[in-house]
């Protein structure tokens, strides 16, 4: 699997160095809040579903919103290692990731002084490999660098919302 891995990492890394605009783009996420809380999540060929659970007020039909972010970032942060670790000709027989996120929910309900979001996040990387300690740790040094979801959870982005409003009454009339 390395030598396939370290193929594609390559082809793409060459690719991306003699035509850079091809890296540049922007990625479409569509949601769509159905009965309840339940939302419907449309990005190219895939279909998820994300809810609250039933004390909350959602159907319970899916995952809560938190659970796809800690995902994204544990799940971003293996494969970014698996990557690094084969263009570093770094053997690792399994990555492993738990992601832990501190949160108070009173925040989201208007009861709580603090943030919304997570006031913490500790991410527990258990890796196995016969390379040396040393080596392993520069590596996901290396990729943490260059991992997406790990620079979204630690540099603050920009967020920039607008609005299409439709009249409940001119979509009637039509």
């Amino acid at each position: 699997m390395s030598n396939e891995l370290l193929t594609s990492f390559n082809r793409i890394k060459d690719l991306l160095m003699k035509s850079p605009e091809r890296g540049r783009n922007t990625a479409i996420t569509k949601v769509k809040l159905h009965e309840g809380l339940s939302c419907e999540i449309d990005d190219g060929p895939w279909k998820l579903i994300a809810d609250m659970p039933h004390n909350a007020g959602g159907n319970q039909s899916g995952p809560e919103p938190g659970v796809y972010g800690r995902a994204a970032l544990g799940s971003c942060m293996a494969i970014t290692y698996a990557m690094w670790a084969a263009e570093k000709n770094i053997k690792l027989e399994e990555i492993r990731i738990e992601v832990q996120a501190d949160f108070d929910s009173g925040a989201m309900f208007g009861v709580s002084d603090v943030p919304a979001g997570y006031s913490e996040v500790r991410c527990v990387v258990t890796i196995v490999s016969d390379a040396s300690k040393e080596e392993v740790s520069k590596m996901l040094d290396e990729a943490d660098a260059h991992s997406p979801y790990v620079d979204v959870f630690t540099r603050g982005q920009k967020l920039k919302r607008s609005l299409n409003f439709l009249s409940s009454q001119a979509l009637q009339s039509q």
